[in-house]
Parts: C-alpha cells; structure tokens; sequence
C-alpha cells in the first residue's frame, strides 16, 4: 500500500487540530509579492496540477477514528476539486497594501474546513505598481515554517524559464475511504508500533549506562525549569485575553546586510539580533498604552523548526526566552537578549522538551487533548519565529518574485506571533494579531522598523569609529 495513504498524523501535528479545537486558527502561510501584470487563472490552474503530484499531502484529507482513540490518518480526498482550493481575487483602485493586508486578514480569519485538503492558494491582481500577490494558506498540521520553503520552492522555480517538471508516471487515483472500525485498526496498529519503537530506542540507551544517566539528570532538571517557568508566569499584558475570530496582518523588510553589520559590531547571532528588534518594538508599543516597562516580565516562546527525515511530520523545538523590553538603550537591549537567550539553550532545557516528547508518544490523545491547553498563555506573551529561507530569487510562471510576506499563527490568550524569514538577501518580517487585541499593528509594525534603525545607527557609528585616522599631511597646521 502507498506510504503517504492512511499514514498516522504526528503528535506535533496533532497538537495543532487540538489547539484549533479551542477556537483559535491553525493555519500558516505567506504573501508572495511579484513583477508584472498577473496570470490568467486558468493558467495557474495548469501550474499547480502539473506539480502536486510532487506535494502528495495536498490531495489528502484527515479522517478522524471515533471517540479520539487514535491519532487521525492522512486518506486520499475522492472528491478533490483543485479549482475549490485555487481562488481568484481582485483588489478596488488604487490596489494599495492596506487593501491587500486587508484581505489576507478576512483570508485568514477564516479556518480550513477539514473536510478537504487543508490548503488554499490565492491569485490576488489590481496591485499597485503593476503587481500582483499570491496567498497560500496551509494547516500547520500539513507543513511547519521550514518545509513550507520547500513546498514553495516545489510550486515555483528559480528561473523565469525553468526545464519542465517530470509528470506523474500514472493517473492519480484515490484510495477508498476507509470505515470507522479500520480507522481505529490502523491508529491503534500505528501507535503501538510507534510505543514499541519508543520502547526500543530506550532499551539500547540502556547499554550506555553514563550516558543515560546524563541523560536522566538533564531531563529531571529541564522539567524541574519547565514547572518553575509554569510556576512563574510573566506579567500580564494587552496580548494576553482572549482571542476573537479575526485577524490583522502587517509586513516589512530589510536587507540581511543590516542585520549582519549589527551582528558583526555587537557579536552575537541572528535571533540575538531579532530578539532585540522585538523587544524594542514591542517596548514603544506597551509605552505609548501606558505600561511601566521597568519591572515588566515579557516572555517570547521563540519557535524553531526541524524536519525528521525518517519521519513524517515535523519536529518544533521551543524556547521560552524573558525579552528586555525594560531596556532603555538599543545596545543594551541587544546584550541583555543574547545573554537571556544563550541561557535558555542550556542542554537541560533540551533535555526537559525531550522528555515531553517522549511522553506524549504514551499519551492517549483523548487525554493529552485535555492537557495540552492548559500550558497556553500560561508561559510566554506572544510566540516568535525564525525560519531561513531561500537565498536565491523565485520565480512564478517567469514573473519574479520581489517580495515575501510570512504569516504564522496564535494560540490560546497569546494575541500576536512575530515571523522572519531570510528570502534573496532580504529579511521579510510578518506580524499577526487577534483583531481586537491589537487593532493598532500598523503602528507596531512602525515600531519594528524604528528598533531595527536605532540598531543599524549604533552600529554604524562602532563601524565609524574604528576607522583609522588619516595621517596629518606635511604642513598641514596642528
């Protein structure tokens, strides 16, 4: 039987449905921005069915066993309709981007009917400049940050002429849905061949007795960090209620030689420096609604991404790391964010997220459904993403794409996610927020823009200052 047909959905994939179930939207995605008058629809139409065959999740749905007995499974859709999932929209004169942040707002205030494939993709014209947008909405349970770069590098190519994709050596054909007593047959088979597996791997660390002792001792000690962290949560701000069914969304961009100039003058890494951003922009914002930011404890969740090659499904490694927003000075803020950050990256902190992990694979997910939420909002302020993405320019039926605008996602009483992402030597910044919470984002997308810069002016001052003097010349006057 096909690999990719009633495969089991990851428990981190899981965790997103769970997360939805409470209200809030699971979708991610971007705004790709490109050169020159749109495409015709049905010519986009053609593009993406030549290719799917090279993304198989994008035919499938979930099919769920009775009573949550087991994880969901991936099927075939045997009513897949490519032209419901590509959509065709038009922006009114002038075509500005508040019109079009409007409209990926509306886009992604809506859920994913988990009925059919969960994905959409948009064709947006009537932008200004003589351009047009591309949206593509997807389930997180699909496709984390990182491997949505590579389903985007699938859908577009890297050259304006590309050679032509393989097709797909036979018709594709659907499998039979299965039946409520098979779907509970195969999540039980899989999940206890996922148990067995988990039970294995502990087995052979067994033989080396130093290392599982190390290994013991760091995850003892990163849940003991976990509890306190739960234990003590940060202050409560504006971000923390609950969340509404509508969303804001706002972009902007920089070069990546900005970030490295300050990166170069200051040391530290690429997240120091985002970090430091955030928590800067994120200080004008709480000031200005009159919060006193000296004792103020702001907590990011700040999320990586990884893929298990050996695996189907993705792997999240998280951060929970204090932001400076108490800071007054740029530099200082950058300082403080790469210390707070170095220490959160302890191997026992590691080790306690491992360890969870671990659990949940024992876990029924009737029960770990029930577990889950309780962690939300309780731990960090708002999430925070860094996904490297393509260093090379994409192109979409020979039309360049300039621009990128990511879109994450939010849980439960945690109203904003900030999202970077590194794309053809540019660092294109996304921020969304729950509507009500945070109805002013364009001012705290302003706010990003101003921390950045007060970043790039004190570096280029280090870099103005270390320039070597110029010798006086032969009679020249003291």
């Amino acid at each position: 039987m096909d690999a990719q047909h009633l495969d089991r959905l990851s428990i981190a994939d899981a965790a997103f449905l769970w997360e939805e179930d409470r209200g809030t939207h699971a979708p991610i995605g971007w705004v790709m921005i490109a050169d020159g008058p749109p495409p015709a629809y049905a010519d986009l139409l053609e593009h993406v069915k030549a290719r799917l065959h090279l993304v198989p999740r994008y035919r499938q749905k979930l099919a769920f066993p009775p009573l949550q007995l087991a994880l969901p499974l991936w099927i075939d859709d045997p009513r897949f309709n490519l032209e419901y999932h590509v959509r065709h929209a038009a922006l009114p004169a002038p075509g500005s981007w508040d019109q079009l942040r409007a409209l990926v707002g509306r886009i992604f205030s809506q859920g994913l009917d988990r009925s059919k494939p969960l994905w959409e993709l948009w064709l947006v014209q009537g932008l200004h400049d003589r351009r047009f947008a591309i949206i593509n909405k997807v389930h997180r349970a699909i496709v984390d940050g990182i491997a949505g770069v590579d389903i985007s590098t699938v859908l577009f190519d890297t050259s304006p002429h590309p050679a032509p994709v393989p097709p797909e050596q036979r018709a594709w054909l659907p499998r039979p849905e299965p039946s409520p007593a098979e779907l509970v047959t195969a999540g039980i088979r899989d999940l206890v061949a996922g148990s067995i597996d988990a039970a294995r791997q502990a087995w052979r660390k067994l033989d080396d007795a130093e290392a599982t002792i190390t290994t013991a001792r760091e995850v003892v000690q990163g849940l003991r960090e976990l509890g306190a962290a739960y234990m003590r949560p940060p202050s409560r701000t504006p971000l923390n209620v609950p969340l509404g069914p509508h969303r804001r969304v706002y972009w902007t961009r920089c070069r990546a030689a900005d970030f490295k100039q300050i990166r170069d003058s200051f040391g530290g890494t690429i997240n120091d420096v985002y970090l430091a951003v955030v928590s800067g922009a994120l200080a004008a914002w709480l000031g200005r609604r009159g919060i006193r930011l000296r004792r103020l404890q702001v907590r990011a969740e700040l999320r990586i991404s990884l893929r298990n090659p050996s695996a189907d499904g993705s792997r999240i490694v998280r951060y929970l790391v204090p932001l400076p927003v108490g800071a007054s000075e740029p530099v200082q803020r950058l300082q403080l964010a790469r210390r707070l950050l170095n220490e959160v990256k302890r191997p026992r902190q590691t080790g306690g997220a491992g360890a969870i992990a671990a659990l949940q694979e024992f876990t029924p997910p009737a029960l770990l459904a029930r577990l889950l939420p309780l962690f939300s909002g309780r731990l960090f302020n708002l999430i925070a993403a860094y996904v490297p993405g393509p260093r090379f320019p994409l192109y979409l039926l020979g039309h360049k794409v300039a621009q990128v605008g990511p879109i994450g996602f939010l849980v439960e009483r945690c109203a904003l996610m900030v999202t970077l992402v590194s794309y053809n030597r540019m660092l294109e910044f996304g921020l969304l927020a729950d509507a009500a919470a945070v109805p002013d984002l364009d001012d705290l997308g302003r706010d990003v823009d101003d921390a950045l810069a007060e970043l790039i002016a004190a570096a280029r001052k280090v870099k103005h200052q270390e320039r070597p003097r110029k010798s006086p010349r032969r009679g020249a006057h003291a």
